[in-house]
């Protein structure tokens, strides 16, 4: 669904660029992050649809901001999808374990993002939607 507000946290600018640029020609309002605390501080100020999170960050972690959110009321309903250049087996079962509602591997799939990202966020809507 294109319009929606995604948020890519990445410490590396080129892939942060990349996936900013892929999504907003998609027709997504993008915002940026280079790490945890400066994430934490644009999620004060604005509600993203879903977060594109790193997970080797500086500092904090992808990982620990993810727990953080999930455990917040004011995030916690908010898809975040892990992202990792370090694709190790049971890297998605910690970042599921973690809160992620997906996991993709970079380099990412230039084509395929677009469409992967619309998918998260009608899954997501579908789960709003359930009765609890």
């Amino acid at each position: 669904m294109s319009g929606a507000r995604v948020l890519v946290v990445d410490d590396n600018a080129t892939n942060r660029k990349l996936i900013s640029d892929l999504l907003a020609f998609a027709g997504y309002e993008i915002l940026g992050a280079a790490d945890a605390e400066e994430a934490q501080a644009l999620l004060r100020r604005v509600r993203p649809d879903l977060i594109l999170m790193d997970i080797a960050l500086p500092g904090m972690d992808g990982l620990t901001l993810t727990r953080q959110l999930k455990a917040d009321a004011r995030t916690r309903e908010i898809p975040i999808v892990a992202l990792t250049a370090f694709a190790m087996k049971g890297d998605d079962r910690k970042a599921f374990a973690a809160g992620c509602a997906g996991y993709l591997a970079k380099p990412i799939d230039t084509r395929a993002l677009p469409g992967q990202i619309a998918a998260y966020l009608a899954a997501a809507r579908g789960a709003e939607k359930e009765p609890r």
